[in-house]
């Protein structure tokens, strides 16, 4: 994926981000949910958003210190009111070796390569630390990918990983106690544009894969719709994600 058009995407997306972030919200709490104590003196939010992660540590962990790093100026200068704020690619994180007790990312991996930056994550860990990933895996918006399906030469909706690919990354980084489970969640819309709509204010629309020269046909788009209308129950349209929530720690020695 070209870095420079995910950063870009989300460092528009800043504004509008809270508005419409209700998976982030969700995952977050699963995520949160997965650790025990004790509590972590120093953490890390890698790929931190607008910072709604911060809050929850906060009313968790008072004492601990927080630092929220983002690649997108825009979300750093967000999250900057709850924490430190560091502007930096989580494929490269800028600390020290054995700086914190917590790293933590949610829903910031699907964007990036899942390898090099638990890689990161183990070396800022300090022994004993804790890591805590929420991702995507594959069968996120399959209900999107049928219909735009064989419309035309273009990609619309992003690959994403394998179910077990952050384990996979944990333990090559020499990370024990793996433990990951899928969580599959279900959001409903009353037409297409909503969720579209909804995409585009999260930064998510322009970074799925070849973008089109111009704007998509009137047949070619009705087609699109009738094909996700066909899917419509009770509630609304619906929009099926397969959360990832991954739990490890470095080991002591």
């Amino acid at each position: 994926m070209n870095q420079h058009v995910i950063r870009r995407s989300f460092d528009r997306a800043a504004a509008s981000y809270d508005t419409a972030a209700n998976l982030q919200r969700r995952v977050c709490q699963l995520l949160l949910d997965q650790l025990a104590e004790p509590a972590p003196a120093r953490i890390l939010d890698a790929g931190c958003g607008t910072g709604y992660a911060l809050g929850l540590f906060g009313s968790r962990w008072p004492a601990a210190q927080l630092t929220a790093l983002d690649f997108a100026p825009a979300m750093v200068a967000a999250a900057k009111a709850q924490a430190s704020g560091v502007c930096a690619n989580i494929e490269a994180l800028p600390f020290a070796a054995a700086s914190f007790d917590l790293y933590w990312s949610s829903l910031s991996f699907q964007w990036c390569d899942a390898a090099r930056a638990v890689a990161e994550a183990a070396r800022v860990l300090a022994p004993g630390g804790r890591l805590a990933v929420s991702s995507l895996a594959s069968g996120t918006l399959a209900e999107l990918h049928a219909a735009f399906s064989g419309v035309d030469s273009h990609r619309h909706v992003l690959e994403f990983s394998p179910p077990d690919t952050l384990a996979q990354a944990c333990a090559a980084a020499g990370l024990i106690n793996i433990r990951w489970i899928k969580q599959t969640l279900r959001f409903h819309y009353p037409i297409l544009p909503a969720l579209l709509r909804e995409l585009k204010a999260l930064g998510a629309n322009q970074v799925g894969g070849s973008r089109r020269a111009g704007l998509m046909g009137r047949k070619t788009w009705q087609a699109v719709e009738q094909r996700y209308e066909s899917r419509r129950e009770t509630a609304g349209l619906p929009a099926t994600y397969e959360a990832i929530l991954c739990t490890a720690s470095k080991p002591v020695s």
